[in-house]
């Protein structure tokens, strides 16, 4: 199973890469970015799963041999949802205003114009 995950990690980031490399629509370069961000965030809590439990627990349950989760790796993908919102959302907004000035997507276009 987790193989699986670091598989399927692996594929989003490169997905991810690719839109950002080859195409040609900003849209699509931002939707790559959001991409390989989730393809991140799931190696991070790949990597960060050791086969323990969550870490919630009463005074009564603890014992020398209990085996816990660590939580760093999910504050760390937490933060990182929250900020791959905000640069999409930001992203987003540049392209909005590129199009208006522009009047297309294409960033061969727009470098074009810019001469």
């Amino acid at each position: 199973m987790i193989t699986l995950n670091y598989i399927a990690s692996f594929f989003l980031i490169v997905l991810g890469l690719y839109c950002i490399v080859v195409k040609y629509n900003l849209v699509k370069t931002v939707v790559g970015l959001s991409i390989m961000d989730y393809g991140v965030n799931l190696l991070i809590i790949t990597i960060g799963y050791n086969g323990g439990t969550a870490p919630i627990f009463t005074q009564g349950e603890l014992t020398a041999a209990s085996y816990f989760v660590d939580p760093i790796p999910q504050a760390l993908t937490l933060t990182s949802i929250v900020i791959g919102a905000c640069v999409t959302a930001m992203s987003l907004s540049l392209v909005i205003k590129l199009k208006e000035m522009y009047g297309t997507l294409d960033t061969r276009e727009i470098r074009r114009l810019r001469g």
